[in-house]
Order: C-alpha cells, then sequence, then structure tokens
C-alpha cells in the first residue's frame, strides 16, 4: 500500500477514477494531475467590436442620425481606467486592421478600411463592460457617463483627425439607439487595447 499526501491544488488519479480526498489509501497511486485554478480576469480596457458591415445606420427616436455604406461598424466600451493611450490604441488599430479584401490579389484580409476608401460608424456601447451578478446586469467597470462622454467625444475626434473626418460618423452618446447593419462575412472581432501588438 502506498500513501501521498497532495496539496490541495493536486488531485490524484488512481486507474481512471479521481481521488477526492487528498489521501488513498487502497490500491497504487498510478498518476498525479495538476488542477489549474482558473481566476476571473477582469480587463482593463478600451473595448471595441468591430464588424465589417456592407451598410449601418444609429436611429434615435425614429430617425436616422448617422449612417454608412460599406466599412465598419465598431461598437466602443470605456473602462472607468482608460486613458488617452487606450484611444489611442483603438484609433490605430481599427483604421489598420486588414478585414477587407484585394481583388487584385485575391487576398482576403489585405486591406484595411482606410486602404478602401470605407466609412466607419462608431458607437458608444457601455454594456460590453457589463458582469452578470446572479441574472442581473452590473455595470460599475464601465466609466461613468459624466467621464465618458468627453472622453467618447476624444475618441470620435482621434478617428477624424487620424483618417478622412467625412469618412467618420458616430451615434449618440447616452440615447437610446436602434443600430441596424448587414453584416459583411460576417465578419467581427473584438479588440482591447491591453492587447499585444
Amino acid at each position: 500500500m502506498q500513501l501521498q499526501l497532495v496539496s490541495p491544488c493536486r488531485v490524484p488519479r488512481v486507474g481512471g477514477a479521481v481521488v477526492v480526498g487528498g489521501i488513498h489509501r487502497i490500491g497504487t497511486l498510478t498518476s498525479t494531475v495538476t488542477v489549474r485554478r482558473r481566476s476571473k480576469a477582469v480587463t482593463t480596457a478600451m473595448r471595441a467590436v468591430v464588424q465589417r458591415v456592407a451598410s449601418a445606420s444609429v436611429e434615435v427616436e425614429g430617425r436616422i442620425v448617422s449612417e454608412i455604406g460599406p466599412g465598419l461598424l465598431v461598437l466602443v466600451g470605456i473602462h472607468d481606467s482608460d486613458s488617452d493611450a487606450d484611444a489611442d490604441y483603438i484609433c490605430r488599430k481599427v483604421l489598420n486592421m486588414r478585414l477587407f479584401p484585394n481583388e487584385n490579389t485575391g487576398k482576403a484580409w489585405d486591406h484595411s478600411v482606410m486602404q478602401k476608401n470605407y466609412q466607419v460608424l462608431l458607437v458608444s456601447q457601455f454594456t460590453l463592460y457589463g458582469f452578470l451578478k446572479g441574472n442581473k446586469p452590473d455595470f460599475h467597470v464601465a466609466m461613468a457617463p459624466q467621464r465618458a462622454k468627453p472622453f467618447y467625444a476624444s475618441l470620435v475626434d482621434r478617428f477624424r483627425n487620424a483618417y478622412n473626418s467625412d469618412a467618420i460618423k458616430d451615434g449618440v452618446f447616452g440615447a437610446m439607439m436602434k443600430v441596424n447593419l448587414v453584416n459583411d462575412g460576417p465578419v467581427t472581432m473584438q479588440l482591447d487595447s491591453n492587447s499585444p501588438n
């Protein structure tokens, strides 16, 4: 008979069965597997959900306030800790993501929205930083509206300064919006400002 004490993070396996007590006194211990505890990491970054679209529009109170043809619809979630560096990263990455095909070479992922001279529709969406507490959503890690509104406006300005200002559209911050889109592909990617370069 063999005895082995294991730490709480190590689970001994006897034959095909896992031993649940940490000590097994009957039979032979044949292997030990390591169990990694999963920690729920909370992202502290600006988040963008980028969708390649054939068209998209934003409607507020029955009126279309913004619309684009081919290009990118970008839903933006602003974290409470976001800074100018996060906004710079998202702006640079979105405008340079190669999500469009090159008709001349046949490459599927070769051109950016700027290379295609397409448009970008930005929509502020704090619910991208929602977490469930039970069944109820919690948005406490999203930047408060009083700070987020001017911060989001500065992000829109970054896009307009980095590209053609007429090609950048946005929704109405804080309004109840209906966002309509025709996803082309479909192609949807999530981008966080703390992502690797």
